[in-house]
């Protein structure tokens, strides 16, 4: 997570927030692509804290107080949107999204979740991805894309 606040310690997480969103202007500026007010407002969703959210929790805040509520299948083709821009990650084991921690660079997902809060970080580590490509070469294997989701617990959680 080179470069970020760790969710662990005190931060202005709204600093994450404008960060996320900003980098992802310049980002979708860049390769041509409509960042659409809708589109903006999941991803700002999604970073409203360091835990993965549901696509349907992204949905109830969505309808809250709006005159026409969206559906379903409009927040999963926003979420999948962000996903092809490298601007959120699918936690699978939860069904749920995160924001990466670095947009823009072509990377593997490989993610600590605490098992008690849900705060979640995006590891980045070469040997990680030197270990995952050896091995992959070793069996004639072309890694497209790789999720690596460990379980635990976190500082917090561990210490309480």
């Amino acid at each position: 997570m080179t470069g970020h606040s760790s969710p662990y310690k005190p931060h202005n997480h709204e600093h994450c927030i404008k960060e996320a969103l900003n980098k992802a202007r310049f980002l979708c500026t860049d390769r041509g692509v409509r960042l659409t007010p809708l589109r903006e407002r999941v991803l700002e969703l999604v970073w409203q804290s360091h835990c993965p959210v549901g696509a349907y929790e992204i949905l109830t805040e969505l309808t809250q107080g709006a005159s026409k509520p969206a559906q379903p299948p409009t927040v999963y083709r926003a979420l999948e949107f962000l996903q092809e821009q490298g601007l959120v990650h699918r936690i699978a084991s939860i069904n749920a999204y995160i924001g990466c921690s670095h947009p823009g660079t072509r990377h593997n997902g490989c993610f600590l979740i605490c098992t008690q809060c849900r705060t979640t970080i995006e590891i980045e580590h070469s040997n990680i991805d030197q270990s995952l490509t050896s091995c992959a070469n070793d069996h004639g294997f072309t890694i497209n894309e790789t999720s690596i989701e460990l379980a635990g617990l976190c500082t917090n959680c561990r210490v309480s």
